[in-house]
């Protein structure tokens, strides 16, 4: 791993808040996710399942966490991919015991073969049995998940015992930050902003997508990032109308807006940030305006995120605000507002939502209608996308809530226009 060790107190506390909220005498399982073959002989980049990483701090394939909660004691067991010596040479050492229970805080360790004895020794006398699913309600499961295939073969092993979804549990813990993750999703946004430096440095019209997309990914490899946390979108001209634009592949020129959504990811917590840079180094009057527009929205979005706030509730009133700019901007009447029948007709021009919770993944998870608490992380990212003029303005940031006041962690990086302007001129 590139980043340093994360203290194993932060797991050990989730764990203990985990199992605080299991039924008695039950066992909750979590898997790694899988390694995905490429082609031939080759896999794809490995990623943590996030669910185990957040109860563990483990970064390895092929591992297991248990969770066992009796009516007098909790018990955590951790079960690890072997090392032999040909793994040695083609991969390297993998995690022994002693540097699990380091990470982990886990001081009962086994190899990977020993999972079903261990298992059937606590099975039974449980109950309930937890197990993990990815139940975020943006997900589109198509590849059966190693959870998915461990479901299957526990619930024809044990087809007697009760089954809950460990999510009910979890994501509502996840959602809440510890400061110590916040220290991390810091870090995240702190190598994010050395990137934004790194662009301002570099644009100019005549570039490729893909050449911003470069210098990014070499500014934060270098700082101890894996990399980018989800793909990059790097979109000019009519490309930043395209919300999920990542061809990252043509020509930046001169007059457009380069609309950039990126963000590094640090110890596997991640970063989301958007800006809009002219490529010419001034925006046009009406690319000003626009932009003008939505940075007012995001102001008083920021300021609307507070604790007890419902997202439902919050998108309602960000949408108010968006009409009026759009209003302003003459590109929707007060005859489209009032005309109005299912969809908005702000949303002609914003079709996304403003905030989702942001930490081990991009959109992370929460409770279900879950209400706003300190400690949550989120982004804050209005837009207004005009096709037939030829550009797109988003704007987001990473913002902390606070007991009293939120914490911007994104704050120190230019989005005035006039500061974009002073920075791309000299």
């Amino acid at each position: 791993m590139r980043y340093k060790k994360i203290p194993a107190e932060l797991f050990i506390k989730n764990r203990s808040q985990f199992a605080e909220k299991m039924d008695n005498n039950s066992v909750a399982i979590f898997n790694s996710n899988d390694l995905m073959p490429k082609n031939a002989d080759q896999n794809l980049p490995f990623f943590q399942n996030s669910d185990l990483f957040y109860l563990s701090g483990i970064d390895q394939e092929e591992s297991l966490l248990m969770i066992v909660k009796k009516e007098s004691s909790i018990g955590s067991y951790l079960f690890l991919r072997e090392t032999n010596d040909l793994i040695k040479v083609w991969e390297g050492e993998k995690l022994d015991k002693n540097n699990a229970t380091s990470i982990s805080g886990i001081k009962n360790v086994y190899w990977d073969k020993s999972f079903e004895k261990v298992l059937n020794k606590f099975v039974s006398d449980c109950s309930v049995i937890y197990l993990n699913s990815n139940e975020h309600p943006r997900a589109e499961i198509i590849v059966e998940t190693r959870d998915a295939r461990f479901e299957k073969w526990i619930k024809k092993k044990f087809p007697n015992k009760k089954y809950k979804k460990s999510t009910d549990i979890l994501y509502p813990l996840r959602a809440i930050k510890d400061d110590l993750e916040i220290e991390l999703i810091k870090t995240a946004c702190d190598i994010t902003a050395d990137g934004v430096k790194r662009v301002l440095s570099f644009l100019r019209p005549g570039v490729m997508e893909y050449e911003i997309e470069a210098e990014i990914a070499h500014e934060f490899i270098k700082s101890g990032s894996r990399g980018f946390a989800y793909d990059p979108i790097i979109a000019s001209g009519q490309n930043s109308c395209v919300l999920h634009y990542n061809n990252n592949n043509k020509v930046c020129a001169s007059g457009d807006i380069v609309l950039m959504d990126f963000g590094a990811e640090y110890s596997n917590y991640c970063s989301d940030l958007t800006r809009c840079f002219p490529v010419s180094g001034r925006f046009s009057n009406r690319q000003r305006q626009v932009y003008n527009s939505v940075l007012r929205v995001m102001k008083s979005a920021k300021k609307m995120l507070c604790p007890g706030l419902g997202l439902k509730e919050y998108e309602i009133n960000v949408g108010k605000l968006m009409e009026k700019e759009l209003v302003d901007l003459q590109l929707i009447s007060l005859k489209d507002i009032k005309n109005q029948e299912d969809l908005p007709a702000y949303k002609k021009y914003y079709m996304h939502g403003t905030s989702h919770h942001l930490g081990l993944d991009v959109h992370d998870v929460s409770g279900s209608n879950q209400p706003l608490q300190p400690g949550m992380v989120l982004t804050c990212e209005p837009g207004i996308y005009i096709p037939e003029e030829g550009f797109g303005i988003r704007l987001e940031n990473d913002i902390v809530i606070g007991h009293n006041e939120n914490i911007d962690l994104m704050s120190k990086i230019p989005i005035e226009t006039e500061e974009i302007e002073e920075i791309l001129n000299n």
